[in-house]
């Protein structure tokens, strides 16, 4: 699986997040020479609770509180479970959230919706997208998934992506952008997984870029 970068667009100070920043953002995708529009994208994340059978008494101490389910785009026949508090991830058949709604153990409490345009440039893949917490609530974020196709190693993809954050943030720049998007770093290592990239690097980035989201929204509010 290619090699993705997830970054979050950090507005400044004093600056409203508007559909408008989301389309000035795209325009400066839409601005690189050779760069072609490919379509929409949309992932989802659900935050769980854990239900106990019977309601007077707390949730069981086995079950793990931190659960995230995520759908991405491009694996709509999977599901993907992180549980920070343990680091984990684990990957099922997308009919899990079936299975799920039927046993009751766990109940979805907060949903993330991240949904905008995909761009092609040479051996990239750009995705920009809008966050909204819930669906027909106000904007909340941006991120831009930026994916290098040729490489799955994620040590000898790090120069060539670095390369590529440098000549976005020179575009951002020159475009005045109300802000700057940051890359969402992550110890994998943690999460037992390694350099070569899987759906579950994937899992673990949109669960840390979230966190940095949220934040980013509150301090701006």
């Amino acid at each position: 699986m290619p090699v993705k970068w997830l970054m979050h667009f950090q507005p400044n100070q004093g600056t409203t997040l508007t559909s408008q920043v989301m389309a000035e953002a795209c325009a400066v995708a839409e601005s690189f020479p050779g760069v072609s529009r490919d379509g929409r994208w949309r992932s989802s994340m659900t935050f769980y609770r854990a239900v106990p059978r019977d309601q007077s008494l707390p949730a069981p101490s086995d079950l793990p509180r931190d659960l995230i389910g995520i759908s991405l785009h491009d694996l709509p026949n999977e599901y993907l479970f992180v549980m920070r508090s343990q680091r984990l991830i684990l990957r099922a058949h997308s009919s899990v959230q079936t299975v799920m709604d039927k046993l009751q153990s766990y109940k979805g409490r907060f949903f993330i919706n991240f949904e905008g345009l995909q761009y092609k440039w040479g051996d990239f893949k750009l995705r920009i997208g809008k966050c909204l917490y819930n669906p027909n609530e106000a904007l909340r974020g941006i991120v831009m998934e930026v994916e290098y196709l040729p490489l799955s190693s994620i040590d000898k993809s790090q120069r060539v992506m670095e390369e590529f954050y440098e000549i976005w943030r020179e575009a951002v720049a020159s475009k005045l952008l109300a802000g700057q998007f940051i890359n969402t770093e992550v110890n994998f290592v943690e999460y037992g997984l390694g350099d070569s990239y899987t759906p579950q690097h994937t899992a673990v980035l949109y669960g840390m870029c979230v966190v940095q989201v949220i934040a980013s929204s509150n301090k701006n509010q």
